[in-house]
């Protein structure tokens, strides 16, 4: 059937080239994504490899798998990308009448966005070749995601491609059209850079399960919290150490206190909030509105919470451009 397909598409049926390559087209995406680190950037990427996969499709010999050639396509895709685009400009503060606290560092990956959970239905349930090294879930986690984008263009190829999806070295390096000793050398540096970048976790309680009451609780209690403006309430479910970013800005704060102190400044003269949960990451979001005083709350962001037990150890908030990827408007009604 497939190979029918296959010989249908080279003969120009757009049909049967959307039905041989639909299966794929998720965890493509996905993959993108990890390769970019902007959803945005991941569908322009995944539209450009469907092209590239159209028009080249008669140079398909059926070496390899039609989804490890559909790969070859995007990686490449990917990397033409990190190499000629000029990465999204961080923003300047935009809170009028407010100064933030000193941040605590300034953030490399200020292109940042997040997945949508509900794209990743057909993508993270994908089995990985048996050359992965990661769970399917940690390795679409914004944290990984994070460290990924700092490693070199190709060695970031080769480890996600190696450890992420499992290809064997032969068949990376005919992707990257490497050699299987170069391939073997850049997931060394890799694997030695993003071990150095990532924070440890092995001190560090589990998260709840994903949509599981233990998980749905602490969500409840932030959402709580935030709207109802409770410092004292939203710092208690924060880690010592909580992380908090915001890109496409620049500030990054950790420890409990400077949040706070950013926390209230958010809070401050008298803002309000409404938020509606969702899912970015594999990880609990919400969307975040702000009440104005003609009766609409107007889309301000999207937060993303990482969780250590039943606390919250990061937060990553991302601009209200992202709000329509999630299925969430840019206004709601005063509740």
């Amino acid at each position: 059937m497939a190979a029918d397909l296959i010989s249908r598409a080279r003969a120009g049926d757009s049909d049967a080239f959307q039905e041989v390559t639909e299966p794929y087209r998720r965890e493509l995406q996905v993959h993108c994504y990890r390769m970019l680190g902007s959803f945005q950037d991941a569908e322009d990427a995944l539209q450009d490899t469907l092209l590239a996969a159209w028009q080249g499709l008669g140079g398909f010999e059926g070496r390899a798998s039609l989804r490890t050639w559909l790969y070859r396509i995007a990686t490449n895709r990917c990397l033409n990308a990190r190499r000629s685009a000029s990465r999204r400009p961080a923003k300047e503060w935009n809170i009028p009448g407010t100064e933030p606290p000193e941040p605590t560092r300034l953030g490399e990956v200020v292109w940042l966005e997040p997945y949508p959970d509900a794209l990743l239905e057909g993508a993270i349930g994908v089995p990985p070749g048996p050359e992965a090294r990661y769970e399917q879930t940690e390795s679409i986690s914004l944290a990984f995601v994070t460290a990924l984008q700092v490693l070199p263009p190709r060695q970031l190829a080769v480890l996600i491609l190696r450890d992420v999806l499992g290809f064997h070295a032969s068949e990376v390096a005919d992707m990257l059209d490497s050699t299987v000793e170069s391939v073997k050398s850049a997931l060394k540096r890799a694997r030695a850079s993003l071990q150095h970048r990532r924070p440890t976790t092995d001190d560090r309680e589990p998260p709840p399960a994903a949509d599981s009451p233990s998980e749905d609780a602490i969500v409840a209690k932030f959402v709580r919290a935030w709207e109802s403006a409770d410092l004292d309430a939203l710092v208690a479910l924060l880690t010592d150490d909580v992380f908090m970013s915001m890109p496409p800005m620049l500030f990054e704060y950790e420890g409990r206190d400077v949040v706070a102190r950013f926390c209230a400044i958010i809070f401050g003269a008298g803002r309000r909030f409404d938020l509606v949960p969702t899912r970015a990451n594999g990880q609990p979001a919400v969307g975040a509105y702000l009440r104005a005083s003609d009766g609409i709350s107007h889309g301000i962001g999207l937060y993303v919470l990482t969780l250590t037990g039943d606390r919250i150890r990061a937060m990553t908030r991302f601009e209200s451009g992202v709000l329509p990827s999630f299925g969430l408007p840019q206004s709601l009604p005063r509740r």
